[in-house]
């Protein structure tokens, strides 16, 4: 009998020890992809969250408005019974600003070439609020929707130089076919909530960035008193694309609180 018990006792011990075991102790990632993407725009940086034991939830932002998408993710975070690190690109850092509140279980927010507006501020605001954003004019006609708002889609043939001008052109094609619209409402919608001010941020981008001018981000940066800053000199706007390993520790360290 002392010997089945100490087996036993020494079975628990390993299974504590498990990865298992260990991956139930980390936080559960959630990633908001942006506008003019989907889920699959974090198809590596997922594998590598993965590898390192975490669990990873890649929401699919439906683009419509900022006050919908972030009651959205909240209902994704509603279900979530654990800790959560946050996650946003683009257009989705101003979903995630608004989705976090109310939300308890969000420890960390992690800007990806993201917005991280302040109360009444737009996206699109803020891309003019310093130069450089070329996004105006890559953008094709504006197609009408029946309830009255237009959907924005960036021309296929100028996708690749404006939005992924680090990732191999094969792949960036494929990335112009499968994006999907934003309204030029949600764009211009004022944000409603700050919760950068009250949990803390990372934030990543990359020096060539024609979407959100590089500019805007380190403001925004500085603003929302990111606990670390990653600037990747010479990455696109897709910084998750070209360079999922520079994302994921980011995410890995806000994670951990680093």
């Amino acid at each position: 009998m002392p010997h089945r018990s100490l087996s036993r006792a020494a079975m628990l011990a390993a299974l504590a020890l498990s990865p298992a075991a260990f991956a139930a102790e980390k936080p559960t990632i959630v990633l908001v992809h942006g506008a003019f993407a989907d889920a699959s725009s974090w198809n590596g940086v997922v594998d590598i969250l993965q590898k390192d034991g975490y669990t990873v939830v890649a929401a699919a932002n439906p683009l419509r408005s900022v006050a919908t998408d972030a009651v959205y993710i909240g209902d994704v975070l509603a279900g979530i019974k654990a800790p959560v690190v946050l996650v946003g690109h683009s257009y989705g850092g101003s979903v995630i600003t608004e989705a976090a509140e109310g939300h308890d279980n969000v420890k960390s927010l992690v800007y990806v070439s993201a917005f991280s507006p302040e109360v009444g501020e737009t996206a699109a605001g803020l891309s003019g609020k310093f130069p450089g954003s070329t996004l105006g004019p890559a953008l094709a006609p504006p197609v009408p929707l029946s309830g009255g708002d237009k959907d924005l889609y960036v021309q296929q043939d100028k996708f690749p130089a404006q939005f992924a001008g680090d990732v191999p052109l094969k792949a960036a094609k494929v990335m112009a076919a499968e994006q999907r619209p934003i309204t030029a409402g949600a764009l211009n919608e004022a944000e409603t909530a700050a919760a950068w001010k009250h949990i803390p941020s990372w934030h990543i981008y990359g020096t060539k960035d024609k979407n959100i001018p590089p500019e805007s981000m380190k403001f925004m940066a500085e603003r929302a008193k990111s606990r670390k800053t990653v600037v990747v000199d010479g990455a696109s706007h897709v910084v998750m694309v070209s360079h999922p390993k520079q994302v994921a520790q980011l995410i890995e360290a806000a994670a951990k609180g680093e």
